[in-house]
C-alpha cells in the first residue's frame, strides 16, 4: 500500500482492498509515455504520446505516438510499438472518438496544430478536423475531451511557441468547442495562464480545466502561479452551452495538475508532480497513488485499472473492480 496514500476513508472504496501498481514497460532511450492515453476496449490497445526530445535523424524536436498492446494474462508481454500516422504534428493529448482516436496536434512552424481524428487500425489513416479559429491559427493544441453530444473541447496554450516549435501566438490561452456536425468552432473560456487538461462531471453539468501556469514552455516555475482545477457550470443559453460560474476547484500540492478525468462516481484524478491525485466532487483530497517523477497523463481501463504515463515508464494501477471512468464506463 505504500504507493497508495490515504487522505480521506472515502478513498478506501475506490481503492479496494487489495490495490496494485505493476509496471508495464519501460525505455530509457526517450520519454514514450508523455501523454494521450487512449484506451480501446475492442483489442485491449492503448494509444499514447512521447515528450519532446531530440530527433538525431531528422534534426530537430520529435514526439513519438505509439500503440501500447496490453497483457492479456499473467504470460503474455506488453507490447509498444512505434507508429506515424500523418499529419498529427507534435502530438500531444487524445480522446477515444467514434471508432477511433482524435489527436491534439501541436504544429510546428510550417504545419498549424489541430484536432486530428486517427483511425485505430492501420494504416492509421487521418484527418485533420479543425485547425484555426475562423482563419487564426491556435497556438498548440494540449488535451482534448468528447461531450455526448459528439463535440470537442479542447485546450489551446502558448507552450509550443514558448518551447520553439510554434510560431509567435496568435490567440490567447483559451478553451474550444468544435461541433464537427456544423463545423462550427467558438471560444468557450479564457483568463488562464496555461489551459492544459480538461474533463466533463459524469453528468457533464460541470466542466474542470487544469491552469499549469507554474511551468512555462521554458521550464521555468513560480510557485506564485497557478498550480490549478477549475470547475464551471456548463449550462445552456439560447439553445448553446456555455460555461459559468468559474471556481477554484482544487490545487495540486506537488507540481501541476496535468491530465484529468472522473470516474463513474464523480471523483476527480489528475496527473501531478507526485502521482495521480484523486479529489471528491466537493474538491477534497482523498488520496494518491505516488509514482516517483510523477505524471503527465493516464486513463483508464478496466474494472478498475489505470494506466499511469510516467515518461520513461508506462505503470497500471488495479482498484476496485467498480471505480471507472466516466469517459467509457468499462
Amino acid at each position: 500500500m505504500a504507493n497508495f496514500v490515504v487522505y480521506d476513508d472515502r478513498i478506501k472504496k475506490l481503492f479496494g482492498s487489495a490495490p496494485s501498481l505493476e509496471l508495464l514497460h519501460e525505455n530509457q532511450d526517450y520519454p514514450f509515455a508523455h501523454e494521450a492515453g487512449v484506451f480501446i476496449e475492442r483489442n485491449n490497445t492503448l494509444f499514447i504520446t512521447s515528450n519532446q526530445y531530440d530527433d538525431h535523424a531528422a534534426g530537430g524536436r520529435k514526439i513519438q505516438i505509439s500503440r501500447v498492446t496490453l497483457p492479456s494474462d499473467g504470460s503474455s508481454k506488453t507490447k509498444c510499438e512505434e507508429i506515424s500516422p500523418a499529419i498529427i504534428t507534435m502530438a500531444n493529448g487524445g480522446v477515444n472518438y467514434l471508432d477511433g482516436v482524435v489527436f491534439c496536434a501541436q504544429g510546428t512552424h510550417s504545419a498549424p496544430g489541430g484536432l486530428v481524428f486517427m483511425e485505430a487500425e492501420p494504416p492509421y489513416q487521418t484527418r485533420m478536423m479543425v485547425n484555426s479559429f475562423h482563419g487564426r491559427e491556435f497556438n498548440s493544441v494540449n488535451d482534448v475531451v468528447v461531450h455526448s453530444d459528439g463535440s470537442l473541447w479542447f485546450t489551446d496554450p502558448i507552450y509550443g511557441y514558448e518551447q520553439g516549435i510554434r510560431p509567435k501566438p496568435q490567440l490567447p490561452n483559451q478553451v474550444y468547442r468544435y461541433d464537427p456536425i456544423r463545423g462550427s468552432i467558438r471560444a468557450m473560456a479564457d483568463g488562464f495562464g496555461r489551459p492544459n487538461g480538461i474533463c466533463f462531471s459524469p453528468d457533464e453539468k460541470t466542466v474542470y480545466i487544469t491552469d499549469t501556469d507554474w511551468i512555462h514552455g521554458d521550464g521555468s516555475t513560480d510557485l506564485t502561479r497557478a498550480s490549478t482545477i477549475y470547475a464551471f457550470d456548463l449550462v445552456p443559453y439560447s439553445g448553446e452551452p456555455f460555461l459559468t460560474n468559474r471556481r477554484l476547484f482544487a490545487m495540486a500540492d506537488t507540481g501541476i495538475p496535468d491530465g484529468i478525468k472522473c470516474d463513474v462516481h464523480g471523483n476527480v484524478y489528475s496527473g501531478c508532480g507526485d502521482g495521480v491525485n484523486i479529489w471528491s466532487a466537493g474538491g477534497v483530497l482523498l488520496g494518491k497513488i505516488l509514482v516517483q517523477g510523477g505524471a503527465a497523463n493516464f486513463c483508464f481501463g478496466r474494472n478498475g485499472e489505470i494506466f499511469i504515463l510516467n515518461e520513461n515508464r508506462l505503470w497500471r494501477a488495479k482498484l476496485a473492480d467498480d471505480t471507472k471512468g466516466a469517459l467509457l464506463c468499462i
